[in-house]
C-alpha cells in the first residue's frame, strides 16, 4: 500500500478531487430517501397537496442530474490519477531493471520481469482507479446511511449498526485469507507466461521434432495448475456477495419487524419505514461494490509487493566509488559521485591496456567456477582469439571486461584500472560488443547503425558496413539505409544481421571491440575478409575474436584455449599447436591430421 501511495503523491490533485466529487455524489444519494419519506408522510398521507409532492420529484430529478455529473467528474480525476501512477510505475521499473546485471536479470528471469511490469502493473491501475472511486464512497455512504437511520428512530440505527459491524467483519475475513492466494495465483501467471515465451520462441524447433502434443501436455499443465489456484481463490471471493445478500436480507426483516411495531406503537410513519428500507437498499449496493472493491484491492495489493520486490533489487556489480545521495538508487542510475561521472579514472602509466589477472568466475553462491585462474594481458591494436568448446567459458570470460558481471576472484583491469572503478556507462562505451545472438531493433537500418554513434554520418556507416562486408547488405535493399527492420530483424537472414550488428558495433569506433561468435553463421570467406578488414581498421581498437573455429583465430596475435573455465593455453597459433592439447584436437577435429600447422 506504500508503494501505491508513493506514487499517488504526484497526481495528489486528481486523488483528492475524485474521492471529493463522489462525496457530492453519496450527499445527494442521501438526501433521496429523506425527500422520499417527506413525499409519503406529507404529500400523501398528509394534506400538503400535490404542488408539493411536485416539487419534492423536481427536487429528486435534480438531484439525479447533479449527482450524475459529479460522478462522471470524479471518475475521470480516478482514471487520471490510476494511470498516471501506472505509467510512473512502469517507468521506473523499466530504469531498474535496464540498471540490473546480467546475473540479476539471470536470477529474476525475464519472463517473470515481463508480468509484472506488465499484469502486476495493470492490478495496480485497476485497484488505484476503484479505491479512488469507492473507498471513500462506499464507506461513507454506509456510515452516512447509519447516522440518518438514527435520526428517523434510535432502535433502526442500533440494528444498523449491528448490521455493518457483522458486513465488516466478514469482509476483512474474507480479504486476510485471500490476499497470499493472490500472490501465488500471481506466481503461477509466471510460470504460464514462461511457457508461452519459450513456447513461442522455439516453436519451429518444436515442430522440427514433433513435440507439439508434449508442449501442449506440459503447457496444459501449468495453465491447469494456475486455473486450480485461481479456483480455489476465487470460491473464497465468490463468498462475499451471498453472505453479503443474506446479511443485508436478514437485516431488511428485522427492519421490517421492528418498523411495523414502532409504526403499530404511533413511534413511526410510513414514509419513515420505506426511509429506513431505502437506507439499508443503499448499504446493500455498496456493500457489494465494497466486495468487489475488496477482491481488487487484494490483488492489486498483491501485486504492488511483487512490483516492490522488483523496485527493492539492487544492482549486485561492484563499484570503487562513493555512492549518491539517497535517491539516486530509487531511479535505478548505478550509485556513482559527481566526479566518477565526470571523467574516467587515470590510466596507470605503463600498464598493459586489458589484463586479467587470476581472475575466477561464479555465476552464484556455492556454483562451480566457470573461469579458474585466468591471467593474460592485451594492447591496443592487438587480436585476441578465444576458443574452447561448448560451455568452456568463453562468452563468460569476454563478459567481464565491459563489466557486465563482476569477478568472484582476482582483477579484470582496463589501462591499470580495475573495471570496478569505472563508471559502467563510460566503460562500455569505450567497448563495441556483439553478442551471440544477433539482435535488431524495429526502425530502420539508419537508426539501427546510429545506436553506435548518434552523430554519425552515412559516410561514416557506410565505412563501417564495409569493413563488416555488409554494404551488399545495404544495396540489394530498395531504400537502402532507409529499408525498414522489423522486430528483431526477422526480415534479415541471420548471416545478415551478424554483419549488420558488427557493422553497428563499428560505427562507434570502439577501443575495444568484442565478437562473441558473431561470424558463426558467415561462410569460411567472408569470415576470412571480415578477419582482414579488421586488421585495416584505422582506428586500431583491441579486437577480441570468440569463435569454436580455429580458422577465426588462428592469425589473432594471442590466442587463449579455453577448456573447462580454464586457461590450458595461451600463445599464437604455431606454438599453442606445439604445446597445447586442446587446441591441437580442435584443429585436427577442423584441419585433419595436420592439425593446421604452418
Amino acid at each position: 500500500m506504500r508503494l501505491i501511495f508513493r506514487y499517488l503523491k504526484n497526481y495528489k490533485v486528481m486523488a483528492i478531487m475524485a474521492p471529493l466529487f463522489k462525496l457530492l455524489e453519496v450527499i445527494f444519494e442521501l438526501l433521496v430517501p429523506k425527500f422520499v419519506a417527506q413525499i409519503i408522510n406529507v404529500g400523501i398521507n398528509g394534506d400538503a397537496g400535490w404542488q408539493y409532492i411536485l416539487v419534492r420529484c423536481i427536487i429528486l430529478v435534480v438531484f439525479g442530474i447533479v449527482g450524475y455529473v459529479v460522478g462522471v467528474i470524479a471518475q475521470w480525476f480516478a482514471a487520471k490519477a490510476a494511470v498516471g501512477v501506472s505509467k510512473d510505475l512502469r517507468a521506473d521499473m523499466f530504469r531498474k531493471i535496464e540498471s540490473l546485471s546480467y546475473a540479476d536479470l539471470d536470477k529474476a528471469g525475464t519472463s517473470t520481469l515481463i508480468n509484472r511490469i506488465t499484469n502486476d502493473v495493470n492490478q495496480i491501475q485497476t485497484g488505484v482507479n476503484m479505491m479512488l472511486r469507492l473507498f471513500l464512497r462506499s464507506p461513507i455512504v454506509v456510515i452516512g446511511a447509519m447516522i440518518m437511520a438514527f435520526t428517523v428512530s434510535w432502535k433502526a440505527g442500533i440494528l444498523f449498526a449491528v448490521v455493518i459491524c457483522v458486513l465488516f467483519a466478514v469482509v476483512f475475513a474474507i480479504m486476510i485469507v485471500t490476499m497470499p492466494m493472490y500472490k501465488k495465483v500471481q506466481g503461477n501467471m509466471d510460470g504460464v507466461t514462461l511457457a508461452t515465451r519459450e513456447t513461442l520462441a522455439g516453436s519451429r524447433v518444436i515442430r522440427a521434432f514433433c513435440k507439439e502434443e508434449e508442449e501442449i501436455s506440459n503447457y496444459n499443465e501449468k495453465v491447469e495448475k494456475l486455473a486450480k489456484s485461481q479456483k480455489h481463490v476465487g470460491r473464497i471471493s465468490a463468498l462475499l456477495n451471498p453472505l453479503t445478500y443474506v446479511i443485508i436480507n436478514l437485516g431488511i426483516i428485522a427492519l421490517i419487524y421492528t418498523g411495523v411495531l414502532q409504526f403499530n406503537s404511533g413511534e413511526l410513519l410510513q414514509g419513515d419505514i420505506v426511509e429506513l428500507y431505502n437506507y439499508m437498499s443503499q448499504i446493500l449496493i455498496e456493500l457489494i461494490k465494497v466486495a468487489n472493491l475488496v477482491m481488487i484491492i487484494t490483488k492489486s495489493l498483491a501485486s504492488s509487493s511483487r512490483v516492490q520486490a522488483v523496485l527493492d533489487m539492487q544492482p549486485s556489480l561492484k563499484h570503487a566509488f562513493a555512492a549518491l545521495p539517497e535517491g539516486a538508487a530509487q531511479e535505478g542510475a548505478p550509485a556513482v559521485s559527481a566526479e566518477s561521472a565526470a571523467a574516467a579514472p587515470a590510466p596507470a602509466h605503463g600498464a598493459p591496456f586489458v589484463s586479467f589477472r587470476n581472475v575466477s568466475m561464479r555465476y552464484s553462491d556455492g556454483a562451480e567456477r566457470a573461469l579458474a585462474d585466468i591471467s593474460f594481458e592485451a594492447e591496443r591494436g592487438q587480436t585476441i582469439g578465444v576458443i574452447g568448446g561448448t560451455g568452456s567459458g568463453k562468452t563468460t570470460l569476454i563478459n567481464l571486461i565491459p563489466h557486465f558481471y563482476d569477478a568472484t576472484e582476482g582483477e579484470v583491469e582496463i589501462d591499470g584500472v580495475n573495471v570496478n572503478e569505472y563508471q559502467d556507462e563510460k566503460l562500455r562505451d569505450m567497448c563495441g560488443v556483439v553478442p551471440q545472438k544477433a539482435v535488431l531493433f524495429r526502425g530502420t537500418l539508419r537508426e539501427n547503425m546510429k545506436w553506435g554513434d548518434d552523430s554519425a554520418t552515412d559516410e561514416e556507416i557506410y565505412e563501417a558496413l564495409a569493413a563488416a562486408q555488409a554494404m551488399d547488405v545495404v544495396k540489394a535493399k530498395e531504400k537502402g539505409l532507409d529499408e525498414p527492420v522489423e522486430q528483431m530483424g526477422k526480415n534479415f537472414s541471420g548471416g545478415q544481421r551478424q554483419r549488420l550488428t558488427i557493422a553497428r558495433a563499428l560505427v562507434k569506433k570502439p577501443e575495444i571491440l568484442i565478437l562473441d561468435d558473431s561470424a558463426s553463421a558467415l561462410d569460411y570467406a567472408t569470415d576470412a575478409n571480415l578477419r582482414k578488414s579488421l586488421k585495416d581498421l584505422s582506428f586500431k581498437p583491441l579486437v577480441f575474436i570468440v569463435s569454436q573455429r580455429a580458422s577465426s583465430v588462428r592469425n589473432a596475435d594471442k590466442i587463449i584455449v579455453l577448456d573447462g573455465g580454464r586457461a590450458v593455453g595461451i600463445g599464437t597459433h604455431d606454438e599453442l599447436v606445439k604445446t597445447c592439447d586442446v587446441y591441437k584436437e580442435i584443429c585436427m577435429a577442423q584441419y585433419g591430421k595436420e592439425g593446421g600447422a604452418a
